[in-house]
């Protein structure tokens, strides 16, 4: 079988050797050796200030809210995985819906101002499949209307926008490093935050809101990230590059035979791309259910991702209607991508679309 991702293992006997190193400390959670390394070799190749580990990529969110004290409303994207909406509601927030751009796939800043209220807090946009939003002009937003931005960058890792890591723009910026991911540390995640005094607090937070063994000045929870977490990572990166050149050839492959069939997502021109998923959209639903059958029928499984549109979700209140976003989550489909696909794979893929079209 063909999934739309296939985790990447390193090399097992290096990370024995990082095994080997933790059992003989006896030193496996709470900001161990192995974490802080990571921390210090992720600042340093993503060209950010502060690295946070944490234990997901949803808990990366809800911390960065509590970490800015937000409070009532905050203006997302309805085109993302739930976690995005998720997290917000669970930490009282509520998501108000701003429609998407039909090519870039990310909330359109055009439709973010006219949303804003007295109550409004924060506006979290979200890198749709690493592709860098219009970062100035959501900063220039925010700042007119004293707002804080996090940016969900769960796809972002090491994307860069006019030479610099776009995880330095907002407030914060959250990673996930969860297994299907570019970069993984098995389940994870990370906040990127510049302001030292907010990583601190950041750190508080993820460790129930201990600040010494006699404070605990804040309303924390166990968001942190273990020792055999941290050494997956240190392997992973190792290899990043091989992995993202691998990707590359890949993402390549299906623009070039797949080109005049379906549309791709249009990538930010200032920006790069990490090549972490190849998303295509169909003409119409029919199209898409017709090419994932033929898929399935050949043990080949891509990814409706992302559908449903999050503003047609049960448990969101007062009901907000995107009708671009609507529209792509039902004619979007995430093709196979990892560093192991083969030719010979991706030719069956690829033949099989063609023929369904």
């Amino acid at each position: 079988m063909i999934h739309v991702t296939k985790t990447y293992l390193p090399n097992k006997e290096k990370y024995i050797q990082y095994v080997d190193e933790i059992y003989k400390s006896g030193w496996i959670t709470n900001n161990g050796p192995m974490l802080k390394k990571l921390e210090e070799r992720l600042a340093k190749y993503l060209g950010v200030k502060n690295v946070v580990l944490v234990s997901n990529g949803t808990t990366a969110l809800e911390i960065a809210y509590r970490t800015l004290d937000l409070e009532g409303f905050a203006i997302t994207t309805p085109f993302s995985f739930v976690a995005t909406t998720s997290s917000l509601v669970t930490n009282g927030l509520l998501p108000i819906f701003a429609d998407i751009d039909e090519k870039t796939l990310n909330l359109d800043p055009k439709n973010i101002e006219k949303l804003i209220t007295p109550n409004t807090s924060a506006i979290v946009p979200v890198h749709v499949f690493g592709n860098t939003c219009e970062v100035e002009a959501i900063e220039e937003i925010a700042n007119k209307h004293n707002l804080k931005v996090i940016y969900d960058a769960a796809h972002a890792f090491d994307v860069k926008y006019k030479d610099t890591s776009v995880l330095n723009y907002g407030d914060i910026s959250t990673l996930s490093f969860h297994a299907t991911k570019l970069f993984h540390t098995i389940e994870g995640g990370a906040l990127i935050i510049n302001d030292d005094k907010l990583a601190q607090k950041a750190r508080y937070l993820i460790n129930f809101g201990i600040e010494n063994a006699e404070s605990i000045p804040h309303l924390g929870t166990n968001a942190k990230m273990n020792e055999f977490e941290a050494a997956m990572g240190l392997c992973v990166l190792d290899d990043i590059e091989e992995i993202k050149n691998k990707r590359k050839t890949i993402s390549d492959s299906y623009k070039k035979e797949l080109k005049g069939l379906v549309t791709f997502q249009e990538q930010n021109e200032n920006a790069s791309e990490n090549y972490s998923y190849v998303p295509v959209v169909f003409k119409n639903e029919k199209e898409l259910l017709k090419v994932q059958k033929s898929l399935n029928e050949k043990q080949i499984f891509p990814r409706r991702y992302f559908y449903p549109s999050l503003d047609t979700l049960d448990y969101i209140e007062p009901k907000q209607e995107c009708k671009i976003s609507r529209d792509i989550s039902k004619r979007i489909l995430c093709l196979p991508t990892f560093a192991e696909l083969t030719q010979d794979e991706q030719n069956i893929i690829i033949s099989t679309i063609k023929k369904a079209l």
